[in-house]
């Protein structure tokens, strides 16, 4: 008989190095096995051939994954010139090709256009749903559906290196932006066309890939407080709102989901503590009172700096 093995409750986010070729859901369950993890989720998708920075998501902090969802992310892309592909990266069929008389001048003016707001219309192999359905379901039964252009803003577009047919490119943008669609707007804006050849993120919000640990350095760290060690505390995900510290009785009153009198503050979202443990957050209304927003189960230690 096979049995199960047990998993502990762990709570906590580990900033995780994606590597190459395992997609963001393998990634998870390799690092969740290594942490002996009852509860684990992700802060947003690095396809296979990416790398880089893959918060990951333990136990109660969990119920904070929508923090990272919602934030800018930063790149650094490879863009290939000449060829075009079915995916919009080097994973895909090539449908186009096309010579490349570009020089790094005509490089820097095409990515002056893609600065600031900018328009792109999702890809078809993305995880989008239609009808219920992920758009690469339809993309693999070679069924094409239209897709309306959604608005994302670009904050930086730096060229760090020009190679003739291809050159490097950092990256700052707002969620949902497709690095893979720039590069072929990239590419259809200099006659050629083009696809990404090679993406590494390295920074979503206030976290660089420059803290991130790999999944070989988790597996080598010993099982146990060691391991345990790696992660960053649940409210790291919130650490940019502003805290407040609760006395006692409010501390057990909020934790009861009763509203709490808090006057003197504009309306907006807190993170709360309790004799120095973070609690969850809390939302005032404007109106002088702080209610119980997403909540943790017991109470963490963390900090209110």
């Amino acid at each position: 008989m096979q049995f199960r093995h047990k998993r502990r409750p762990v709570d906590g986010v580990l900033l995780l190095d994606k590597p190459q070729g395992l997609s963001s859901n393998t990634t998870l369950q390799k690092a969740r096995r290594l942490l002996e993890a009852a509860k684990a989720g992700h802060t947003g998708t690095l396809d296979p051939m990416a790398t880089g920075l893959l918060p990951l998501t333990f136990g109660e902090a969990t119920k904070f994954s929508q923090m990272l969802l919602d934030a800018d992310k930063t790149y650094e892309a490879e863009v290939r010139l000449g060829v075009e592909t079915d995916t919009g990266d080097a994973e895909g069929q090539v449908v186009a090709t096309a010579p490349v008389v570009v020089d790094e001048a005509a490089v820097q003016a095409a990515l002056a256009r893609f600065r600031g707001e900018i328009e792109q219309i999702p890809p078809m192999h993305s995880a989008l749903k239609r009808d219920g359905k992920p758009l690469y379901e339809y993309a693999r039964a070679g069924i094409e559906v239209e897709r309306k252009a959604r608005t994302v803003t670009i904050h930086e577009l730096e060229l760090l290196a020009f190679a003739g047919d291809s050159f490097r490119i950092r990256v700052a943008c707002s969620k949902g932006t497709y690095i893979r669609t720039l590069a072929m707007d990239l590419g259809r804006a200099l006659g050629c066309g083009a696809h990404l050849a090679a993406l590494r993120r390295t920074r979503i919000g206030p976290f660089g890939v420059d803290r991130a640990v790999t999944l070989d350095a988790l597996a080598a760290a010993p099982e146990g407080e060691a391991r345990d060690a790696l992660l960053a505390p649940v409210d790291a995900l919130v650490a940019h709102l502003p805290a407040l510290e609760l006395d006692p009785a409010a501390a057990a009153a909020l934790l009861q989901g009763r509203r709490l009198p808090l006057p003197g503050t504009s309306a907006g979202l807190l993170r709360l503590y309790g004799a120095g443990r973070f609690l969850g957050l809390g939302e005032t209304d404007g109106q002088g009172s702080l209610l119980p927003k997403r909540l943790v189960a017991t109470g963490e230690a963390g900090t209110t700096a």
